[in-house]
């Protein structure tokens, strides 16, 4: 059951006897606070992070570059294109890769 069927259920049942449920209302209304509060500071904000930081990384993305992909592939990087990006896996094979696959860049080589 949670939190708000409880403090629903409390309100509920103060009310007839108090005249108001209002009292056990304010003070539940912190701890919500406080839960929303930990989950944003906990959960939710590092994750946005982490995913600014994938964006950062995938827009600088350039050719020559060693890459890993999500799936575990090591490859070099072909060519560039708006959303996705050619890599060399071997002598001749070449996949073309949506960019946001690419989980990280092994070595950045000079042009």
């Amino acid at each position: 059951m949670s939190l708000f069927t409880l403090a629903f259920a409390q309100m509920q049942t103060d009310a007839p006897a108090a005249g108001g449920g209002q009292g056990s209302f304010l003070v539940l209304l912190p701890m919500y606070l406080i839960i929303f509060f930990v989950f944003y500071f906990f959960l939710m904000r590092p994750q946005q992070k982490k995913q600014q930081e994938h964006q950062n990384m995938i827009s600088q993305v350039k050719k020559n570059d060693e890459v890993i992909t999500s799936s575990g592939i090591h490859a070099t990087v072909v060519n560039v294109k708006d959303k996705t990006v050619v890599l060399r896996v071997d002598e001749g094979t070449k996949i073309e890769f949506e960019k946001n696959m690419v989980s990280t860049i092994k070595k950045s080589r000079q042009s």
